[in-house]
């Protein structure tokens, strides 16, 4: 072939080499943008593998990955170990807080209950995270490793807040009768227990890792599966995660300790390296709990066990929670209507003073007279919710009944 006739040639061959090139990149990446459910198993991750500088240390903001072989032992969680009857269980309430949120209340409420109190947002604060982020999370994992070796018996993570909606309201929403009532037996022998009993929000089936369409309500869903390849990397993603709402729970030194003090370095590792934004990398966390500290992704434990043994609120069986659960519920439909109905008219009188005349006459009227139904159902049921509460606090003031609603063991002389 002559010199000129081989130009066009080599010319044809090096521009469908490039467009060959070009093509398989978009093609690749279009493939990657295409949403694919995560199949059960599956391990998930865009990142590659990070480069390390000269002493073998990593870049700033990159994780390493784990010595798999010697990694993630799979942990023998067992009940805990008996305690002679009358053991004064030690626990630390650890709570993490902002600069703004109150706490007097502990001192009013629970001055005898020792605190490790972490101000997330103040790095003067005799405790505070190494840095503000995850919310929650990186303050309960930093406080497990720095007291790894020195645990009380029972630990106890929760929020600053006394009263928030999460708290149960068969406790009156109050986080101080959480703390108060807490069976630091039930935790001893459990080794986990959620501080929230009522399975709304949570239970018994809430996140699917393997999602891919965003869900207002669980924004964190679909960033699952990925997050879970890289915290649990020899753990299948499951397809389902559940347990109660909020990332409130009791641990014993034991559950704690059945994992080595690296795998919670590497937890915090993950805060510190992931990309996903400050509250949605805590959300991660909301749902995993339960399986770091029980190996199960679904974690609902029946709601009046939990709070007969785990509260000392008995209401003497499943059937008659259920029946007290209906009375109360009752009850909250009917303070709902009264409020929805002062709202609307509230907002009436408030257009017409502002001579908003007509919008006032556009807005819903709420019936006339109705009002004073719902006080008078308010006033009815109010005594009977309240009754059917303090009896089952002082049915559950007996261990013995503990025992028997719970289904466990008992015998004369045995505690809580």
């Amino acid at each position: 072939m002559t010199q000129r006739k081989l130009i066009p040639f080599l010319s044809v061959t090096v521009v469908l080499f490039f467009f060959f090139l070009y093509h398989s990149a978009t093609v690749r990446d279009t493939w990657r943008g295409l949403p694919q459910h995560v199949g059960l198993g599956e391990h998930i991750s865009d990142d590659e593998t990070p480069y390390e500088n000269f002493d073998g240390s990593l870049p700033k903001g990159q994780q390493k990955e784990p010595d798999y072989v010697n990694w993630n032992p799979k942990p023998n969680f067992k009940p805990g170990t008996p305690m002679p009857p009358g053991h004064n269980y030690t626990s630390v309430l650890v709570i993490a807080k902002t600069k703004e949120e109150d706490i007097s209340w502990m001192e009013k409420e629970i001055p005898d209950q020792e605190k490790a109190i972490y101000v997330a947002d103040d790095p003067t604060a005799p405790l505070h995270p190494p840095k503000n982020k995850g919310h929650e999370v990186m303050i309960y994992l930093s406080w497990i490793i720095d007291n790894y070796d020195n645990l009380p018996d029972v630990a106890i993570f929760m929020h600053a807040h006394q009263y928030t909606w999460h708290n149960d309201d068969v406790l009156d929403n109050n986080a101080a009768q959480l703390v108060k009532r807490l069976s630091r037996q039930r935790v001893w022998r459990e080794g986990f227990m959620n501080m929230r009993c009522s399975w709304y929000p949570g239970c018994p089936d809430w996140m699917h890792p393997g999602e891919t369409e965003e869900n207002t309500y669980k924004q964190e869903e679909v960033l699952l599966a990925k997050s879970w390849s890289e915290l649990f990397p020899l753990d299948e993603v499951p397809s389902v995660l559940a347990q109660p709402c909020c990332a409130q729970f009791a641990l014993s030194r034991e559950r704690i300790q059945a994992k080595p003090h690296a795998q919670y370095i590497w937890y915090r590792e993950w805060l510190f390296s992931t990309k996903l934004p400050d509250y949605l990398s805590g959300r991660i966390w909301e749902y995993v709990w339960q399986f770091v500290f029980t190996g199960n992704n679904i974690f609902c434990p029946k709601e009046h066990i939990c709070f007969c043994d785990g509260f000392g609120v008995c209401f003497g069986g499943e059937k008659e929670y259920e029946a007290f659960v209906k009375v109360k519920n009752e009850l909250h439909d009917r303070e709902h209507d009264l409020h929805e109905w002062e709202e609307k008219k509230k907002a009436i009188e408030e257009a017409k003073e502002e001579g908003r005349f007509e919008e006032a006459q556009q807005l819903d009227v709420p019936e006339p007279g109705k009002d004073e139904e719902f006080k008078k159902e308010i006033e009815r049921l109010r005594p009977i919710v309240n009754k059917l509460k303090d009896e089952a606090r002082k049915r559950g003031n007996d261990p013995k009944n503990r025992a028997m609603e719970a289904g466990r063991e008992w015998h004369e002389g045995d505690d809580y």
